[in-house]
């Protein structure tokens, strides 16, 4: 069963803006004539690393509630300039909207394991993945989901 970690988006309000953050790093690198490789930087390197690359994802909390995921593809320590350990977690660019669970807010990131992360919403079936993400989150907010 793969390992998961879960994670505050902070600076975003919805999975649009996410993916809107993403693309408008995409086209910066692409000006750049850089290859893009989406990486989030962290203080700590996770010491179950390898769980999380079977297969685990980055569950992303925004606005109080767990809304989507992206993949785990690597993760990589290193030492900034100040000589301070941090890590780099490689994500799929792709987002997965999740089935919206409300998360009380944290610092840093936290292991999540399988049987506690939310379904993704097109595993759920029905039109729900099809629902404005305004609508799931007050939905959800009100116990309906």
């Amino acid at each position: 069963m793969p390992l998961h970690l879960i994670k505050l988006c902070v600076g975003c309000d919805s999975i649009t803006d996410l993916e809107a953050w993403i693309e408008e790093n995409r086209a910066h690198h692409r000006r750049l004539g850089r290859d893009y490789e989406q990486t989030h930087t962290t203080r700590m390197v996770p010491k179950r690393a390898e769980e999380l690359l079977d297969c685990g994802s980055l569950y992303w909390v925004i606005r109080g509630q767990i809304a989507c995921r992206q993949a785990l593809l690597d993760v990589r320590p290193f030492t900034d300039a100040d000589g301070i350990g941090r890590c780099r977690l490689v994500l799929e660019p792709k987002i997965v909207p999740v089935e919206p669970r409300p998360y009380r807010p944290f610092q840093g990131w936290r292991y999540l394991v399988a049987k506690e992360a939310p379904r993704d919403l097109d595993a759920r079936g029905g039109d729900l993945a099809m629902m404005p993400e305004e609508m799931r989150r007050e939905l959800a907010e009100l116990g309906l989901l």
